[in-house]
């Protein structure tokens, strides 16, 4: 009996997972948390249209979903004033971002990305043959010089470029960004994720040029639109290569409810404006907690705040563990010198009341 004849390429990479979930988490703790504050999902929960709409669809499941996903992206391109052709919907921003690396990345072909920058592109980069090259932060933020530069020297094929930026919760304005698009390499193509966008400042996004060639866009319904659990994102970009996309997804990956909540979610800007507001109070309110235990938040334009400990990343993962000890789930950055902090997404004010009081019971037992 012979033995599955997997390639090269799959044996050379390790088993790695981007990011352990809190469920997992849960299974290996026997018991679930009591604040959920770790995965930037929305505790302020979907539109309650969204979840109406839901539900008067349920009885079409069996169907399989629009293969083109045709309402939405019309909706969608409705939204932002670009055309249908500029709009790909995609199972969220990780699914569109394994498509464009399929599409875009041969073996050996140079990819540059940020180090510690979000590790779900670093993953589908290398599960196709490409090789990332990083470049620090500058500031706790993205430097996109550095990041221009490295693309330029390589010839990359993508450059990955986070704004605003997570883990961070840095952002740059949109004149930086647009100046970034501008100055990208021939050949290069930049990858602009606004997963945070909807939580961000006016003026942190450029105007969208829907025939701009230099730069996908990827935006998500999984952050303020708080439908997460649906795993439904969508690309804005130039036709021809939105186009190229048809080649390798998958076709019928966007379910019919998650379409038909997506839709609901989109035409319910007042529920968006109502999370903005929920979000803006909680970042205020997790300023003020840290500064309450002797920490500094950094400045977030996204839906989580980033506590500076004051030390190590040897402290911080001690926190992080303490805090999960305490039925707490909150992440941190992977890389130095960034991981000196800690990152908490925004949620209701009883889950930032828990977090509140674990944080000084873990603190006092750390020392």
């Amino acid at each position: 009996m012979t033995a599955p004849r997997y390639t090269d390429l799959v044996v050379s990479l390790p088993a790695t997972v981007p990011f352990v979930g809190p469920e997992a988490l849960t299974r290996e703790r026997g018991r679930p948390f009591r604040a959920r504050l770790g995965a930037n999902e929305s505790g302020f929960g979907p539109a309650p249209s969204a979840i109406a709409a839901m539900q008067d669809a349920a009885g079409d499941a069996w169907m399989y979903g629009d293969s083109e996903c045709f309402e939405l992206r019309r909706a969608l391109a409705a939204h932002h004033g670009v055309a249908a052709e500029n709009i790909l919907v995609g199972e969220g921003i990780d699914g569109l971002l394994g498509n464009l690396v399929r599409v875009m990345v041969a073996p050996g072909d140079a990819v540059v990305t940020s180090d510690g920058a979000y590790p779900t592109f670093n993953y589908h980069v290398a599960g196709f043959g490409g090789v990332l090259h990083k470049v620090p932060y500058r500031d706790d933020h993205e430097d996109p010089s550095a990041l221009l530069t490295r693309a330029e020297d390589l010839s990359a094929k993508l450059l990955y470029f986070c704004n605003p930026d997570n883990p961070m919760g840095s952002w740059h304005s949109a004149r930086i960004v647009q100046r970034m698009i501008d100055a990208v390499p021939d050949g290069t193509l930049m990858v602009l994720d606004e997963a945070y966008a909807d939580a961000a400042p006016d003026g942190t996004a450029p105007p969208i040029d829907p025939g701009d060639t230099r730069v996908i866009r990827m935006r998500t319904f999984s952050k303020l639109y708080g439908l997460a659990g649906l795993r439904v994102g969508y690309a804005i970009g130039a036709a021809p290569l939105i186009a190229m996309f048809d080649r390798v997804r998958n076709h019928f990956g966007v379910g019919r409810l998650v379409q038909t909540g997506a839709l609901a979610a989109l035409r319910d800007q007042a529920w968006l404006r109502h999370v903005q507001a929920e979000v803006a109070a909680a970042r205020d309110g997790l300023r003020e907690i840290a500064a309450g235990h002797g920490l500094h938040a950094l400045p977030s334009a996204t839906n989580f705040v980033t506590i500076d400990c004051g030390r190590d990343g040897d402290f911080a993962r001690e926190l992080v563990a303490a805090l999960r000890e305490r039925d707490v789930f909150v992440r941190m950055p992977g890389v130095a010198p960034m991981d000196r902090c800690i990152r908490v997404s925004t949620g209701p004010q009883e889950e930032l009341d828990i977090f509140d009081d674990a944080l000084g019971a873990c603190l006092r037992a750390l020392g």
